[in-house]
């Protein structure tokens, strides 16, 4: 593409804070933004609404329309390329084309096969002049970053799956008895529960809910959608009566073809409820492993990780946010699962207490879990890391 001048990354900034807007209320479309520039003059602005509203072309197109401005001759600044498929809204492309815009700049490809380059091909057909940002340009990283969740869903068939842990600098996410509250400040957990609204989905496990009885909703502001929440209870034990099973947003609990009457009677209580009950149809065993303090990884028949995920794909979900015990992080960890770790890390030391993972004993230093620190920074008190395995978002 020709070079981009430096007020044009400007507009494509813009457009990226656009998309960082859509991020709480896209899913499961991706979080896109939109700037509409003319003369210089940015005329119009907007955002991916929830599911079944206007995209974020079409925002921008209305709001340049309610200034008055018109459209035509003008260059919009799109962080994804504009669909060309009927979905639940009509084509923004052809949106685009029928207001007579001149250029259509984009940070990203799209790799959704019902668009996949067809969208910027429709425009050119049409006479408008298409842009794309190289790859390694760094608007366009920043726009991968923001949709990595949809990118992993379109080109994977899974989602971005990221574990959140609070923990002391000792590794501690309790004590020995249990007790956690709290390890950070308020500061950390405000800032985790914006993670947490991001997410499509918020994965724990059946130890967590029985420990702790925790909501997993985002409570901190008002949020426009919130995350589905997923329990993974091969046998059935979560509470009828469990926190979350009183908040607004569904709940989606997996667990392991019922053996007999009594584990069908815990299902049907927990529907009676309003959580939904999905039976996996694919179990791993569980190899008991010794995870040093903190716990052991649960023997027997367990939920096929392999199977859930791919299923929770195609209901949707970009990313699944994971606030779990040692037992489910430690899994996650070695069998790959995890593409990011978002740790928070009090100024704080617990000594003898749970680990914020439960790994298979090492030999030496060469097996372990190496990661890449992709950004760090205080919040309040603590210090927030975000940690990834080396080349985890090239896919």
């Amino acid at each position: 593409m020709r070079h981009l001048d430096p007020q044009a990354t400007t507009w494509m900034q813009a457009a990226l804070s656009q998309a960082r807007l859509a991020l709480p209320i896209s899913s499961p479309n991706p979080p896109v933004g939109c700037v509409i520039v003319r003369d210089g003059r940015l005329i119009g602005q907007g955002h991916t609404q929830q599911a079944g509203g206007p995209h974020a072309e079409v925002m921008a197109m209305r709001d340049a329309q309610a200034r008055g401005e018109s459209l035509r001759g003008a260059t919009a600044y799109v962080t994804l390329e504009p669909c060309s498929h009927h979905g639940r809204t009509p084509p923004c492309a052809d949106a685009l084309i029928r207001e007579g815009l001149a250029r259509v700049v984009v940070a990203l490809h799209d790799p959704n096969p019902l668009v996949a380059g067809q969208g910027a091909a429709r425009l050119r057909a049409a006479g408008i002049v298409v842009d794309e940002l190289p790859a390694d340009h760094p608007d366009a990283i920043a726009a991968r970053e923001i949709k990595i969740g949809f990118l992993s869903r379109m080109v994977r068939q899974r989602p971005w799956v990221r574990l959140k842990v609070a923990a002391s600098l000792d590794g501690r996410t309790a004590l020995d008895n249990g007790v956690s509250q709290w390890i950070t400040s308020p500061a950390a957990r405000e800032d985790g529960q914006h993670w947490r609204a991001r997410a499509s989905a918020v994965l724990t496990g059946i130890g967590t809910v029985l420990d702790d009885n925790p909501r997993l909703d985002v409570r901190v502001f008002e949020a426009p959608r919130q995350p589905l929440r997923v329990v993974l209870d091969s046998r059935w034990r979560t509470p009828p009566d469990a926190a979350m099973l009183g908040t607004t947003g569904g709940v989606l609990v997996v667990g392991l073809p019922a053996a007999d009457e009594a584990a069908r009677a815990r299902q049907s209580a927990l529907a009676d409820a309003g959580a939904e009950v999905l039976e996996a149809t694919s179990c791993a065993v569980g190899q008991g492993v010794a995870g040093g303090q903190g716990g052991v990884t649960a023997a027997g028949p367990q939920v096929d990780l392999a199977w859930l995920l791919p299923e929770l794909a195609r209901r949707g979900v970009n990313e699944l946010h994971v606030e779990a015990g040692a037992r489910l992080n430690g899994h996650l960890i070695e069998q790959g699962w995890a593409d990011e770790i978002l740790v928070y890390l009090a100024p704080k030391l617990l000594g003898p207490g749970r680990a914020l993972a439960a790994l298979s004993p090492l030999a030496g230093l060469d097996g372990c879990w190496q990661g890449e620190v992709r950004d760090l920074c205080l919040v309040g008190p603590d210090v927030r890391l975000i940690v990834r395995p080396a080349g985890r978002e090239r896919f």
